[in-house]
């Protein structure tokens, strides 16, 4: 049986999965060039030997013990995401509130009884996925009265239970990672077709309870647009939605636990939604004069009605740091795809929209292919090489004490224009402030008919020990125009703690009642992420 390879516990990616040292020294280099430093430290990667873990403060029963760990490296894993925050805290070997214990069931039956027992005990329970938070959504409460902590792993209930073909669906475990169920799914002919940039590392459940944005750049834009029903495992039993196309009856109850991030319940399984696999692709990258004429064939591409599957734009320092341009343009990475059809009626329509708008068309652009590769040549191609390394790039930043961190939103068109101006100009000064230099970037990873969602990019070199200080204020301030201008606090990467002010004044106070009402409802004893969303009321 060859050996399972080992996640990093403190970072992205797993341990033989990184850039090598001859590598992390040319990063270093480039960096330092860019932005006129010495020579930079790089702070070797934290060992289970180098942490002094608090000692578990409970001990599970007896009988749910074989599924029960208190192992350095599971509680160090699982006590933190794997966003800015978490992994600088890693590098300083910084963990002052590990859970007590991990809980790793292989069926509801297991999840039931470890729910029963720390609802007895007053044991705070977190859902955990795999562990992709980049919000301080997976990591235990600092405060509180509980008598201990522990993290609930859900990837052994892994597996595609049983599909129908007529309607394309199927019922799927919530723990099973994202290659693993498109392996399930491929001798069926069929895919979910949902790749968020954590697709590796993260579960089905966890991408429903985060309302999780994948690989649509259009149309499917949310995990929420594939769900039919879900079942959720809550201190007070079981909630099942009923399995529908659609249906007019009253709210939505998928639509109380989409996005609860692991406060109602735990999401043992769902029927989703899939397509089938695509045969046809066609794709180009079009280069516009500057972000604003690219912004504007975006909107009129969203409103045309042509849902293209990616629809990225990339400003000049974003297009740049991906090696997808060399003349300081903006640009449009755009793709259609299809099971059923050829392409080009719709992607010789979008290329004359980018036209129309100053777009500079590649010659013998838009063609349809039946290869993968018709996605992955050129510009696009790079862009895409980027996106699948920028976690590990970031945690060799890290370690080099470079603040390097992203933040997303979504705003109308109508207000886009000044709201991007107010961010960029915000951002920087306080990089310039904060830092003392240092770039801002941006990117839309999804479009609407109505607004963009842009993706912003920080990188800027920090003082050595105070890197989280200075991130906490250059977040502190873009968030604040975020919810003064009427944007989001996040697109698709969730609430979790670290945008709970910025959420609890975008929310209404109505709901947040509700909300409240239906915690105590399913959680009465509020033991479930408290503190993610709503604050807890026992």
């Amino acid at each position: 049986m060859a050996e399972q390879r080992k996640r990093k516990f403190w970072g992205w990616g797993y341990e033989d999965q990184h850039p090598n040292a001859e590598q992390q020294k040319h990063i270093g280099e480039r960096v330092a060039k860019r932005f006129g430093l010495g020579p930079l430290t790089i702070t070797p990667p934290p060992r289970e030997d180098e942490l002094n873990l608090r000692a578990p403060r409970v001990k599970p029963p007896d009988a749910l013990a074989t599924i029960f760990s208190t192992s350095i490296y599971d509680r160090a894993s699982h006590s933190y995401g794997r966003g800015y925050r978490d992994v600088v805290r890693a590098f300083r070997r910084y963990y002052p509130n590990p859970f007590d214990a991990v809980a790793f069931p292989r069926d509801e039956a297991e999840l039931t009884r470890v729910l029963e027992w720390c609802d007895k005990e007053r044991i705070e329970v977190t859902p955990f996925g795999g562990g992709s938070s980049v919000v301080g959504g997976v990591e235990p409460p600092a405060e509180g009265d509980w008598r201990g902590s522990v993290s609930v792993d859900m990837t052994r209930l892994d597996r595609v239970l049983e599909v129908d073909r007529a309607s394309r669906a199927a019922r799927i475990q919530g723990g099973v990672l994202g290659p693993s169920l498109e392996d399930q799914l491929r001798p069926h002919k069929l895919t979910l077709r949902h790749f968020p940039q954590s697709f590796e590392f993260s579960t089905l459940g966890g991408w429903i309870a985060t309302r999780s944005g994948g690989h649509f750049a259009t149309l499917y834009t949310h995990i929420d647009d594939f769900v039919e029903s879900v079942r959720v495992l809550t201190p007070t039993g079981v909630v099942e939605s009923r399995r529908l196309p659609g249906s007019g009856a009253g709210p939505s109850p998928d639509r109380m636990f989409i996005g609860s991030e692991g406060i109602l319940g735990i999401i043992t399984e769902a029927w989703m939604r899939l397509q089938d696999r695509p045969k046809f692709r066609a794709g180009a990258s079009v280069a516009f004069p500057d972000f604003t004429a690219g912004a504007n064939a975006v909107r009129a591409i969203a409103q045309a009605g042509l849902y293209p599957a990616n629809c990225r734009l990339l400003d000049p320092g974003e297009a740049a740091n991906a090696g997808a341009n060399q003349d300081e343009a903006a640009v449009l990475v755009l793709a259609f795809e299809s099971a059923d059809h050829e392409l080009e009626p719709w992607m010789k329509r979008a290329l004359e929209i980018c036209a129309e708008l100053g777009g500079k068309i590649p010659e013998g652009a838009g063609r349809t292919r039946t290869d993968a590769a018709a996605t992955h040549e050129g510009a696009a191609g790079a862009w895409r090489e980027a996106f699948i390394k920028a976690p590990y790039m970031r945690d060799v930043l890290i370690s080099m004490g470079i603040v390097n961190d992203t933040f997303e939103t979504a705003i109308t068109w109508d207000r886009f224009a000044n709201y991007h101006a107010q961010l960029m100009e915000t951002g920087t000064d306080a990089i310039r402030r904060i830092c003392g230099k240092g770039t801002m970037t941006c990117r839309f990873t999804h479009a609407y008919p109505d607004g963009p969602a842009p993706y912003y990019t920080i990188l800027a070199p920090g003082k050595r020990g105070s890197e989280l200080e200075q991130w906490d204020e250059i977040k502190q301030a873009v968030s604040e125009v975020i919810v003064k201008l009427g944007g989001t606090i996040t697109h698709h990467h969730a609430v979790g703690r670290d945008h709970r002010p910025w959420y609890d004044r975008q929310r209404p106070e109505g709901f947040a009642r509700a909300l409240k009402a239906a915690k105590r409802a399913l959680d009465p004893h509020a033991i479930l992420n408290p503190g993610v969303l709503i604050d807890p009321e026992r």
